[in-house]
């Protein structure tokens, strides 16, 4: 009985996978209030009169705070200094009160009429609670993370992560196939929002019993006569940026996030306008499409980190993926059999792409970067994606605004363009994601080998 006291909590599988379901929940809250905006985008038109550009702007508000005001690399300085609970419960915190302004804004509360700087005040409201809640929402995404790499060290962290992310898509796959249906229902564009909110705060009562756990694991690691988490993350100092900085490694998977995302997160935030712009879905059904996406990652993302953890191939594994996105917007560009059937099949495929990139890349991490380091690593991985996350979005509605429309009161927008922009995208990640096989040659970050390590 003293023995099993003396091992750390982590090496218990009932342990570390039940904190992995605990945090998972967390996220999927997070993921469906990050899309359930993007199927109401016809709604949001026909009831509040927003153009492409208008919707494009909110979109991108998503990243203001992360990116410009560098909140998301503060946030991963935090988490190292601070640790996982402390930063974890105030992301959900920031998540709670930027779905609570978000709300408001569409909802028939809402009172304040005009505009500010040429742009109506709603849309700069349900900016301001995009732009909050992504700061927590993005936070909690590095804490998370940085709780499965502690949690699954030199386990199952690939099957770990992909699993994370799988139990993540589902919020995703819930926001477009259920807030059209919810609003219709109600008769109220804002009750999915206030869905969202009360799913937030169950995802906070989740964290707070992970921080029980974690403070076990504290306890456990103690007794076992090793240096606490938290001790590991104090080591952290910002001398430790520089050497983050200039990691090339490093940079190529950063990169490679920005460029592969840019392609998936934004083209999702117009997939229900895509749906009945080009393939003449209905307005009810057209999320149902999307929806398909994460399905698609649920069921394989922790096949692929299944096979990284014991087969290893992850920089072919995310060069796999980086391809199938470019042969995917393609597609989508082209014009022919313009029928649902292909639009679904098309994006299956997508879901292929989006789970081998995500199942390689963020396990990748900790083979480049020190534990000290992670939190502050992830969270300039995070930075840089939402450079994309803020930017794209607001690129594609200038596009649909400016050059893409019919004139055509069913249909009126073309997508051909806009699909260009996104399978340029995926090109750009081929390159860099085969550069990034070749550092790992050059340097031996064992990115080709399994995560599993024998004894």
């Amino acid at each position: 009985m003293t023995q099993i006291l003396r091992q750390p909590l982590n090496d218990s599988p009932l342990a570390r996978w039940s904190v992995l379901g605990i945090v998972s929940i967390t996220m999927m809250c997070a993921y469906f209030i990050t899309d359930v905006m993007a199927p109401l985008q016809p709604m949001l038109e026909e009831q509040f009169g927003w153009d492409g550009a208008e919707y494009g702007l909110f979109s991108g508000s998503y990243g203001w705070f992360n990116v410009f005001l560098f909140m998301l690399i503060f946030g991963g300085i935090i988490l190292d200094r601070r640790g996982t609970r402390f930063t974890g419960v105030l992301s959900c915190l920031l998540m709670i009160l930027g779905c609570a302004v978000k709300y408001y804004a569409v909802s028939p509360f809402f009172a304040l009429e005009g505009t500010m700087f040429g742009i109506k005040t709603q849309v700069l409201m349900a900016c301001l609670g995009f732009a909050i809640f992504g700061m927590g929402a993005e936070t909690a995404g590095v804490t998370v993370t940085k709780v499965t790499a502690r949690w699954f060290s030199k386990k199952e962290i690939a099957l770990a992560m992909g699993l994370q992310v799988s139990t993540a898509r589902i919020g995703t796959t819930l926001a477009f196939s259920t807030t059209v249906q919810t609003a219709v229902h109600f008769d109220e564009l804002s009750a999915p929002l206030l869905l969202g909110l009360l799913l937030l705060c169950i995802g906070l009562l989740a964290f707070a019993v992970f921080c029980v756990m974690d403070r076990k694991l504290d306890q456990s690691v103690k007794e076992n006569n090793v240096d606490t988490p938290e001790r590991q993350e104090e080591s952290f100092r910002l001398k430790d940026m520089v050497q983050i900085v200039r990691n090339r490694g490093f940079w190529l998977i950063a990169i490679l996030c920005l460029l592969f995302y840019s392609g998936v997160f934004p083209f999702l935030k117009y997939a229900t306008s895509l749906m009945i712009n080009k393939y003449g879905v209905s307005e009810e059904l057209a999320g149902t499409i999307p929806s398909l996406l994460p399905v698609g990652a649920i069921l394989l993302t922790p096949v692929f980190g299944w096979v990284y953890d014991r087969v290893g191939k992850g920089a072919g594994m995310m060069l796999a993926g980086s391809f199938l996105l470019v042969i995917v917007h393609t597609l989508f560009a082209l014009p022919l059999l313009n029928v649902w059937w292909f639009a679904t099949v098309i994006m299956l495929l997508l879901g292929i792409a989006f789970s081998l990139v995500p199942s390689a890349m963020w396990p990748s991490v900790p083979k480049i970067i020190p534990q000290n380091q992670l939190g502050t690593a992830y969270a300039t991985i995070f930075w840089v994606q939402n450079i994309g996350l803020s930017g794209v979005p607001m690129l594609i509605g200038w596009v649909l605004k400016n050059f893409c429309q019919t004139g055509i009161a069913e249909k009126p927008y073309d997508y051909t363009l806009p699909m260009i922009i996104f399978a340029c995208f995926g090109v750009l990640a081929v390159c860099v994601a085969w550069l990034l096989g070749k550092e790992d040659r050059k340097k031996g970050y064992g990115l080709e080998k399994p995560n599993i390590r024998k004894i």
